[in-house]
């Protein structure tokens, strides 16, 4: 396995694709599931799209998601699989690191950097007003999810940062004296936000396999959840339902799957793996899962969108 300056480095890395996505942009809503590092098996599937030209007017991301959408609207192919293939073990993005400089597990402050061997961020890219951008963070007092837009540029890395902030090991991220953490706790999968817009199209790109439930606690004893976030009950609350939830929002999803309302790109092969991963082969495996599943599904994704480019 590759080392630099004594990290470690996927073996393959230098295979992974680069480029910049087309001007192209197609009618609908890309939705991105999180997961962590399985969130790599979404940059795979992304930079296959990109490769395509299928880049979707509207984009709303959560946690993983919301990281991998930035390098989605910045058109920068590769850009996503190279920083976690790349710098995993760089204690700057995960690690002792960044909890000091960001009082979480993540290393915002180095992501949104300058990385050896990582184009740059294309900030203007990003910026451009032909697409929409939300990320999915989850208000404390309230317990609920709320969305962030891109156009909002006084808080939308702030709300990036909190989307992919994990409860428990992230302190919370203060947006207009609010506070915030991962967007998942409240919604996982935030396709129902694209059908309250009324996006016709929606693609739904998730880093579980399509039969996988979480298990559901009937534990009736004290519940961390409970003890750490005290001061915020609702927010307690959404920990604990989280499953729930989850589970009932994998089985609207498969609903409206076979019912040609949406489109699911989902691991063809389950993913078994840390939260934190920490072996370099196994997420570059994941990673061309996700780019491999993406070019399975293309003609049918095609279709489904509505293209018929020659």
């Amino acid at each position: 396995m590759e080392r630099t300056n004594n990290t470690k480095v996927y073996s393959g890395i230098d295979t992974l694709p680069s480029g910049t996505a087309s001007d192209n942009i197609v009618e609908g809503c890309m939705v991105l599931e999180g997961g962590a590092f399985r969130g790599v098996y979404s940059s795979g599937v992304l930079d296959a799209l990109m490769e395509e030209g299928i880049n979707l007017r509207c984009t709303v991301g959560v946690s993983a998601g919301a990281l991998n959408g930035v390098n989605y609207l910045s058109g920068q192919i590769g850009r996503s699989g190279q920083i976690n293939l790349r710098y995993r073990h760089d204690k700057r993005y995960v690690g002792v690191d960044a909890i000091k400089s960001n009082k979480g597990i993540i290393g915002f402050d180095f992501v949104f950097g300058k990385m050896k061997g990582v184009p740059d961020l294309d900030k203007e890219r990003l910026a451009r007003r032909d697409r929409e951008f939300y990320v999915t963070v989850t208000n404390l007092n309230t317990g609920r999810a709320e969305y962030i837009s891109k156009d909002d540029q006084r808080n939308f890395f702030k709300g990036v940062q909190a989307s992919a902030s994990m409860p428990f090991v992230s302190r919370p991220v203060r947006i207009n004296d609010r506070p915030y953490l991962d967007g998942g706790c409240a919604c996982k999968i935030p396709y129902a936000w694209a059908l309250e817009k009324g996006f016709e199209k929606i693609v739904i790109i998730r880093t579980r396999s399509s039969s996988f439930r979480k298990k559901v606690s009937r534990n009736k004893a004290i519940l961390p959840e409970n003890i750490v976030y005290y001061r915020y009950p609702q927010f307690a609350k959404a920990l604990k339902n989280s499953p729930v939830n989850y589970n009932r929002q994998c089985d609207e999803i498969e609903k409206l799957k076979e019912e040609g309302r949406i489109f699911v790109i989902s691991p063809s092969e389950n993913i078994e793996i840390s939260r934190l991963e920490g072996d370099m082969e196994k997420l570059g495996g994941i990673y061309w899962l996700g780019y491999n599943d993406a070019k399975a599904n293309m003609d049918e994704l095609k279709k489904y969108l509505g293209i018929d480019w020659k």
